[in-house]
């Protein structure tokens, strides 16, 4: 298992935070894997966020599809991207991992660090939440429907409850929800 970044919070304090959009019929990409129809016209939030963490995790299909947005969409941060194939990385802050997501990420919370960014996708979602991994879900809800398309869990997610924490309306009608997991 790769070392975690070095950080100010104790191992116990590290938390796992799914910070994502959804489309109000709930799906986080087109069957595509586009993402086109999420807004871009204000920050939403996200500056605040990405400065919040120190790591990110993701499926290898989630990072490909970043890399379309942004030659390294997660500059200044180690990034850990779930894969069942050997790649090599190509910054040095990127780690391919073929390790079982769920066993990674547990240890992961475990090491010093700071807040643990889960960009996604459905698949790496879904395996997280059923494990209990997820202490905070920050959900931005776009007022579009897309039809069809990527779920935000791509499996059975399990029963886990979840308190309000905050929320904030943006005169675009996004919805920025904020949740945090019951213990």
């Amino acid at each position: 298992m790769e070392k975690a970044p070095k950080g100010s919070r104790p191992a116990a304090g590290r938390l796992v935070s799914l910070f994502i959009a959804t489309s109000l019929d709930g799906f986080i990409a087109s069957q595509d894997g586009g993402v086109d129809w999420l807004f871009h016209d204000q920050d939403y939030g996200y500056s605040e966020f990405y400065t919040s963490v120190d790591t990110v995790l993701l499926g290898r299909k989630t990072f490909d599809q970043s890399l379309s947005l942004a030659e390294n969409p997660f500059n200044g941060k180690r990034a850990f991207v779930f894969t069942r194939s050997r790649r090599a990385s190509r910054t040095p802050e990127t780690d391919f991992i073929r390790d079982d997501p769920v066993e990674f990420t547990r240890a992961l919370k475990t090491q010093p660090g700071g807040k643990i960014w889960l960009v996604g996708g459905a698949q790496v979602n879904g395996l997280l939440m059923k494990a209990g991994l997820i202490d905070e879900i920050i959900i931005s809800i776009h007022p579009v429907v897309i039809g069809r398309g990527i779920p935000l869990f791509d499996q059975e997610a399990g029963a886990w409850q979840y308190s309000l924490a905050g929320s904030k309306v943006f005169d675009t009608g996004l919805a920025q929800l904020i949740y945090r997991q019951n213990r």
